[in-house]
């Protein structure tokens, strides 16, 4: 299955981030998705093309959504992370683990 899918997890609480706002631009700039992860932390978008890729996660919002204390501005309001598709027969899965602090990403196995 090609495409991206991506999974957001809060470490600091152990709850999958259900609701968090993702924005996935593809590599034109033009914004492919613009949607909030389902309950198991999970968002699907289509590669219509080879190039860069940037999903922007905002985690601070949600946070705050969530009644944890973080000020505004969050000490991480947005995270972006850009990552390149060099072929579209492949599945590239996204896992971000995140606190109010710190996150972690990569390209997972999935």
């Amino acid at each position: 299955m090609a495409g991206i899918s991506i999974h957001v997890y809060d470490v600091s609480r152990g709850v999958p981030a259900a609701g968090l706002r993702v924005e996935v631009r593809g590599p034109d700039g033009a914004l492919l998705i613009d949607g909030r992860t389902a309950a198991p932390g999970t968002l699907d978008a289509p590669t219509p093309a080879t190039g860069t890729y940037e999903a922007v996660f905002l985690i601070g919002a949600w946070y705050r959504g969530q009644g944890v204390a973080v000020p505004s501005p969050a000490f991480l309001e947005t995270v972006p992370y850009r990552f390149g598709v060099a072929d579209l027969g492949q599945h590239y899965h996204l896992p971000l683990k995140m606190t109010p602090w710190g996150f972690s990403l990569f390209r997972g196995g999935a």
